[in-house]
């Protein structure tokens, strides 16, 4: 079966949309076992015999197509195959419930483990760009977006974190399910849990989720996480969700990771600076550019990337540290000395989270802000309120920021985004 997009292969199905997932998990922390059952509404795309879905490393016991069971289905090779017991026409809606359960652990893939990960106490899941099948079945494609309702039980105790809002919250026998909401369709990869002892500290319209004892306010990375979110709304248009959340395991962890609504990061995250600091705002950013605006295929991450980079520059600028012009020459220089190998606007899936392509994505929207002047952010603003929870495509950014200059943006995008070359910071580009 020809993958969905080349970057992520054996993941995702063209043939079919989900348009919504509910999943009901009971999870039992100390024996790492999840008991999950997992009910996805389908829109067939074509005619369809059959539905084929991403599920790894866990065992299917149940399938329901409309509430029968289907001709036959079959798992293996983290494919789950269900052939109807009778065909579905183009546009036909199916509900499909799968009960499912195991030990689930982090998926291999062709970027390493990636997914469900046990904690220290706790789990985190990691899933970009194709973890998600690790803990639930879905059509794994990041231009397949869809709503979320989660029920989640676990012992008292523990805080459950999913994305969307707390919808509800009810106590039974020394168990806890936890509900959440996800009104704003998600792509699969973007969908996170969070299992731990937390406890949470208010900034604003912020919720800071992190173990007991651990400083988020003054003289940490987090202290300014409220005026942040106030200047990218006024830079990027609205907050375009009802909630968000930094959430700070106890573990130390590689790297944060944005997910729609929340942020992950680890207590190594947490001390005041700005290394720190920055991967503060890149995670917030991506709110606006991955979470509501997502790149239709992986080759446009620079989409997802670059802006969350530039934002970093961003912050900086306006928070009283160094200008977005001194960040774009520095990372630049040292571009200009490393191989100029990657294009951009197709790296590759072996490239695609190469530093290149954040800093490189970065240089090219600074590139472009030179060239707009004054009507650079009235064209993000109006890029993101445009696209609200929807799909991006380099294309569809060059047609929309060429309305707001007579000069030729195509030009300035084939040389930054579809050309190997670095492109020279020439006196217009580095005003």
């Amino acid at each position: 079966m020809p993958a969905a997009d080349p970057y992520v292969p054996g993941h995702g199905n063209r043939r079919f949309g989900v348009r919504s997932y509910a999943l009901d998990l009971d999870y039992k922390i100390a024996t790492n076992h999840l008991s999950a059952r997992a009910v996805l509404a389908i829109e067939a795309l074509e005619p369809l015999d059959r539905v084929v879905l991403d599920l790894a490393g866990l065992s299917v016991t149940r399938v329901k197509v409309n509430g029968r069971p289907p001709a036959r289905f079959s798992h293996r090779e983290s494919k789950l195959r269900i052939v109807l017991a009778a065909p579905a026409a183009l546009g036909e809606r199916l509900s499909v419930e799968i009960d499912y359960a195991g030990k689930p652990r982090p998926m291999p893939s062709v970027f390493g483990p990636v997914g469900w990960e046990e904690l220290t106490d706790g789990v985190v899941v990691a899933a970009q760009p194709c973890g998600a099948p690790s803990w639930f079945p879905c059509n794994d494609r990041p231009d397949d977006k869809a709503t979320y309702r989660f029920a989640i039980t676990v012992a008292d105790g523990y805080r459950v974190i999913a994305n969307g809002v707390l919808a509800g919250r009810e106590k039974r026998s020394g168990r806890t399910t936890w509900r959440y909401l996800q009104a704003q369709p998600m792509a699969p990869y973007l969908a996170v849990l969070h299992i731990g002892r937390y406890v949470s500290t208010p900034a604003g319209p912020v919720e800071i989720v992190h173990p007991r004892g651990l400083a988020v306010g003054v003289g940490s990375a987090f202290a300014r996480q409220d005026e942040m979110m106030a200047r990218f709304s006024e830079l990027f248009g609205p907050y375009p969700f009802d909630r968000y959340s930094a959430v700070i395991t106890a573990d130390q962890l590689e790297i944060p990771l944005e997910a729609q609504t929340l942020s992950t990061f680890g207590a190594n995250h947490a001390g005041a600076g700005w290394q720190n600091e920055r991967l503060v705002a890149h995670e917030l950013a991506h709110q606006w550019f991955g979470n509501s605006l997502t790149a239709a295929s992986w080759a446009d991450i620079w989409l997802h990337e670059g802006f969350a980079c530039y934002s970093e520059w961003l912050w900086s600028e306006i928070s009283g540290g160094r200008s977005a012009e001194s960040w774009a020459q520095e990372h630049h220089r040292r571009l200009a000395v490393l191989p100029q190998d990657l294009v951009l606007g197709d790296p590759g899936r072996e490239l695609m989270f190469d530093d290149r392509v954040y800093k490189r994505g970065a240089l090219t929207l600074h590139a472009l802000r030179a060239v707009l002047g004054a009507a650079f952010f009235p064209m993000l603003r109006d890029w993101t309120a445009a696209n609200r929870w929807g799909l991006v495509t380099t294309a569809a950014f060059v047609a929309h920021a060429q309305r707001y200059t007579t000069s030729d943006v195509s030009s300035l995008i084939t040389a930054w985004v579809y050309s190997a070359p670095l492109p020279p910071m020439t006196a217009s580009a580095a005003t």
